[in-house]
């Protein structure tokens, strides 16, 4: 690999070095530990890696009644851990042609739901108007805990997409702007040329597309899962019910 990339190769052993890590050159030929194994009774590296979780526990008798509550509770506990990015989720959704996923950013939580924005005409955007259901994921890996939230999507008002896009700084916004999400594009000096086209016309803020806006996800399912030893982990499930919320401990 790093024949044909010499100097970035160097560059970054350099960086590596000063790290205390070394990089290797490796060849085309070159297979991971992580691959699977040649043999069905040899091990992969990857069915080797194992820690304990031992960051905490999840008893019924401690959590919040309401799992909004709970939710605004954890995701606190993850910006005081500093954990990185801890407002990114994989957001799920199923068309006619199977499941997709991909990490979107959290941008506001509240009674009526969980919130984010993004191209409509983006292949999520597409599964979301032939499906409007859908599943997120946080995963906050120094605590050990995981947060699946499942529910009906609705669209969110222009008033609300416009109020967030000219939040955003004016590069994102050229973005945006600049970008048919999801879309073939010949190379990527097509979208430079378009940015900067955008950039060259609009130096205080930038049109947002007709078809940008947010989602709400309406929840009627939340599971808070806890690492635990051994793999006996702590898995806890809010179902909507009459008037509030039902919680039923799952197995690991």
């Amino acid at each position: 690999m790093c024949g044909s990339v010499n100097i970035f190769c160097q560059s970054l052993g350099g960086s590596l070095a000063t790290k205390g890590l070394t990089f290797y050159a490796t060849s085309p030929e070159y297979v991971h530990p992580m691959t699977s194994p040649e043999s069905p009774t040899a091990t992969s590296a990857a069915a080797e890696l194992r820690r304990e979780y031992r960051y905490g526990t999840l008893n019924e008798q401690d959590v919040a009644a309401d799992p909004l509550q709970q939710f605004t509770q954890w995701f606190a506990e993850a910006e005081r851990a500093a954990v990185l990015d801890y407002s990114a989720m994989a957001l799920a959704t199923a068309h006619q042609h199977g499941p997709t996923v991909r990490i979107v950013l959290l941008k506001g939580v509240d009674a009526r739901g969980f919130r984010w924005f993004t191209d409509k005409g983006s292949e999520k955007g597409q599964a979301l108007r032939a499906n409007p259901q859908a599943e997120l994921l946080f995963h906050w890996r120094e605590l050990d805990r995981q947060v699946r939230v499942r529910g009906s999507v609705i669209e969110l008002a222009d008033e609300e997409s416009d109020a967030y896009f000219y939040s955003r700084p004016l590069g994102s916004q050229l973005a945006a702007a600049t970008s048919a999400q999801s879309q073939g594009v010949a190379n990527r000096d097509a979208l430079e040329t378009r940015y900067q086209t955008l950039s060259d016309t609009h130096t205080q803020r930038a049109p947002r597309p007709e078809d940008w806006g947010g989602f709400l996800l309406q929840p009627d399912q939340y599971e808070f899962w806890q690492g635990r030893e051994s793999r006996l982990h702590d898995r806890l499930q809010y179902k909507a019910a009459s008037g509030g919320w039902t919680i039923q401990r799952l197995q690991p």
